[in-house]
């Protein structure tokens, strides 16, 4: 098994440069560097109990719409986005491949961080021993914008992938990031 270290570095790399827009996160920034720095398999599934998870904010062309995405197992609406995997060579080409898969859109990601989340996965099993907590996901959200009239498709991945009008999100969770990502992109 690939023990993650080019992807590893180069979330590190990232995390290490950027700075959060709030003090909360900020220490999320921190808490994931110090995952990274004990974990060098941290970025993928098999680092139990927690590990990174790549996500992006697809923005409509004039920022007031967001796409998401109907999540299989969770039954909720969340930005696009999942785990990382072995043929990944940056977070920020993690997100993108994430994104294009379950929207079927072509789409360029930002490479600088919009937002990170850190969220317990009710439904990914812990590990044993010192692992045996629930599984956090770590994610890195980023932010893309699609161009005026993209429609996307479902995947398998997804019950559902549909626009949301920015003021009308189906998850409050989401607002923050939105927020961040409109700003980022120019639309607030």
């Amino acid at each position: 098994m690939d023990d993650g270290a080019p992807l590893n570095g180069d979330a590190l790399t990232v995390l290490r440069s950027w700075t959060g827009p709030t003090p909360e996160q900020e220490l999320l920034r921190a808490r994931y560097v110090r995952h990274l720095e004990a974990h060098g398999d941290g970025v993928f599934r098999s680092s139990v109990p927690d590990h990174l998870t790549a996500s992006t904010v697809v923005l409509s062309h004039d920022g007031a719409r967001v796409l998401l995405t109907l999540h299989g197992k969770a039954k909720l609406w969340f930005q696009l986005g999942g785990h990382l995997e072995a043929g990944d060579t940056t977070l920020a080409g993690a997100a993108e491949r994430e994104a294009r898969e379950e929207s079927g859109l072509p789409l360029a990601v930002d490479p600088v961080p919009v937002h990170l989340d850190e969220h317990v996965v009710p439904f990914c099993r812990p590990g044993t021993g010192d692992a045996a907590r629930p599984v956090h996901h770590l994610d890195v959200r980023f932010v893309a914008v699609a161009a005026p009239g993209a429609e996307p498709a479902v995947s398998e991945e997804s019950l559902d992938v549909r626009w949301w009008d920015v003021d009308a999100l189906p998850n409050p969770d989401l607002a923050e990031p939105v927020v961040l990502a409109r700003t980022r992109m120019g639309a607030a």
